[in-house]
């Protein structure tokens, strides 16, 4: 199931990414870099069922390992501290991040045309991030 999520994607748009920055607590400057920043999404998976998923671009790169369905501490771009699972649900890769009596959640599916939607939800602000698989 995850197979089809596996690849290099570019980012084409970014909708309403400012406000779900803000409404995780992020400050000015980081939102600044955050909104100028299109970062490559490379997902991948090694034979022992382990996920990486690794956020690259000219500003910073991050990369996660995991299981599905198994918390682990996550350091999110914007240095937040959470307890992170990712789980499968209708085939999408959902990420559930957890702090402070916190919690956001982001849903990526790939769609018929061949896009990966990346949905970022806090609360009632609801971001969308587009990619499209690089050749």
């Amino acid at each position: 199931m995850v197979d089809k999520f596996v690849g290099t994607w570019k980012m084409i748009s970014s909708d309403n990414f400012d406000d779900y920055m803000k409404a995780l607590g992020v400050g000015f400057a980081t939102r600044q870099v955050g909104n100028r920043t299109k970062p490559s999404l490379i997902i991948n998976m090694d034979d022992q069922g382990m996920i990486c998923v690794k956020s690259q671009s000219t500003f910073k790169t991050v990369e996660i390992k995991f299981k599905l369905n198994e918390p682990f501490e996550e350091t999110t771009a914007d240095d937040r501290k959470t307890m992170t699972v990712f789980t499968l649900e209708n085939g999408n890769l959902v990420q559930k991040q957890n702090w402070d009596g916190k919690e956001t959640i982001i849903e990526r599916e790939v769609t018929g045309d061949g896009k990966l939607i990346a949905k970022c939800v806090m609360g009632d602000v609801v971001a969308v991030r587009t990619y499209v698989r690089e050749a």
